[in-house]
């Protein structure tokens, strides 16, 4: 592996000390004992489940060239330590010292739905142009940014990272370490209200991106929301030098006019002022057009051909846990599922039951899953009931709910519809595995704190 920092630059970046490190570079990094590639440096950080710290001995003899350490916490362990003040601002010191020696253009991604989605989106396109680093699945909060930064590489060309929060406030830092050239925010929607007094405030917190952004740096904003002249207020008075729409609402700068579906492949066109693209997708749903056409206009901010970006586009596929679609078993007759569990709110429940109308089941029957959105405080039963009409259009022969406030919804439904609900996934899983057959389709959605993902897996493995 090429080294990614020599043992003087990380003492330089953190203040740190070295005891018994023997030697004088690392070529990873890792925050996980378990999972620690060659010649990598153990980060212990604290959590609010664990202490990195109580794994260093672990790391250490599982092959780490040494750890990087709070003070408070190295008296009892060992030597091969780098000794910081606090072991997440030295996190953070790498992340500001991987950053300002690369030359590569920087892009953020934040938004209350969408957010990992139009990340994978743009790093399919980066990665057509040129050597890319992007974040990897959800590392998108105060030590999962910093732990990405870090790791970028030196020759880096071009680099994505998401940035989440579910507080106001918690942007500002995180994006004054990624310092972007393009921020963009996919959409403001009903999510984490239980820490904000409306829609508006969120909209606030989201717009918080543009205070880090480079002089000169550009915005790109999803249109499709009543939120955007917040956002984009908010990016005028932060100086951001360009600003840029897209999505399906009259008068953006990337408008989507149509999409199509046949045989699982999205056709959509879009319109660049006199320009016209024509795109094809192995995903579907109007959500995942924005998010393609989000990745097309950073790609022409960032001087990718859009040509380049439309034909990297073309493999560009969801992520897992938000909206995979997985066909198991004979390719005659498979088992549909669509695996959307690793997040909900407001907006991507409305997406992924849009997406869902759309799918059939000639040879079996639809069956949907879902878990609550967590987060949503007082309102959170309303915004669940308010799911009615969606699930409805659905077209769902069978439905089963998991959560509190998923009560809200079964109420609205009736009975007569719901199959199944429970408190936690544990209650319904027997039913919904044993009920399956091939020729079914089946979507499972929720927040990943109702761990729906353990549903997947089990129907993974009774029908791969």
């Amino acid at each position: 592996m090429a080294q990614l920092f020599t043992l003087g630059e990380i003492l330089a970046a953190t203040g740190g000390i070295a005891e018994g490190v023997s030697g004088d570079s690392v070529c990873s990094l890792s925050i996980d004992s378990r999972e620690l590639a060659p010649e990598a440096l153990f980060v212990a950080i604290k959590g609010d489940r664990f202490d990195g710290h109580d794994f260093v001995g672990d790391a250490l003899r599982n092959g780490a060239v040494a750890a990087l350490v709070s003070r408070e916490k190295a008296a009892d362990l060992g030597d091969r330590l780098i000794i910081v003040p606090d072991a997440l601002e030295g996190l953070c010191g790498l992340a500001r010292a991987a950053r300002a020696r690369t030359a590569a253009k920087v892009v953020a991604v934040t938004g209350s739905a969408g957010k990992t989605t139009t990340k994978e989106a743009i790093r399919t396109v980066f990665e057509a142009a040129g050597r890319t680093h992007a974040s990897i699945k959800s590392f998108n909060n105060q030590w999962g940014v910093p732990l990405m930064l870090a790791r970028m590489p030196a020759e880096t060309e071009y680099a994505v990272f998401e940035i989440g929060m579910n507080h106001a406030g918690e942007i500002t830092p995180l994006t004054k370490l990624v310092r972007p050239h393009v921020a963009v925010i996919t959409t403001v929607a009903a999510a984490h209200l239980e820490f904000f007094p409306s829609v508006e405030a969120i909209a606030s917190a989201k717009a918080e991106i543009f205070a880090g952004i480079e002089s000169g740096g550009m915005a790109v904003l999803n249109a499709d929301h009543p939120y955007i002249g917040i956002l984009r207020d908010a990016a005028r008075g932060a100086g951001v030098g360009r600003v840029v729409t897209y999505g399906f609402a009259e008068g953006a700068d990337w408008h989507i006019d149509t999409i199509t579906t046949a045989s699982g492949i999205m056709s959509l066109s879009c319109r660049h002022h006199a320009r016209h693209f024509e795109l094809q997708l192995a995903v579907a749903g109007r959500h995942m057009a924005a998010n393609a056409v989000a990745a097309l206009a950073v790609a022409e901010l960032c001087g990718i051909a859009p040509e380049v970006a439309v034909k990297a586009l073309a493999g560009f596929g969801a992520p897992e846990g938000r909206g995979m679609a997985m066909r198991l078993g004979p390719a005659e007759n498979p088992l549909l599922l669509i695996d959307e569990s690793y997040n909900a709110n407001s907006a991507s429940m409305a997406a992924a039951l849009e997406v869902f109308a759309g799918q059939t089941a000639p040879d079996g029957h639809k069956i949907l899953v879902l878990g609550d959105m967590l987060e949503l405080g007082k309102q959170g039963p309303e915004l669940h009931r308010a799911l009615e009409q969606s699930v409805l259009s659905a077209g769902a022969d069978k439905i089963f709910l998991v959560g509190s406030n998923m009560a809200a919804l079964a109420d609205a439904l009736g009975s007569e519809r719901v199959a199944g609900h429970g408190q936690s996934v544990d209650v319904i899983a027997e039913s919904v595995v044993n009920g399956l057959a091939y020729g079914d389709v089946i979507m499972v959605k929720g927040s990943n704190g109702v761990r729906l993902g353990g549903l997947v897996k089990q129907i993974r493995e009774r029908f791969q």
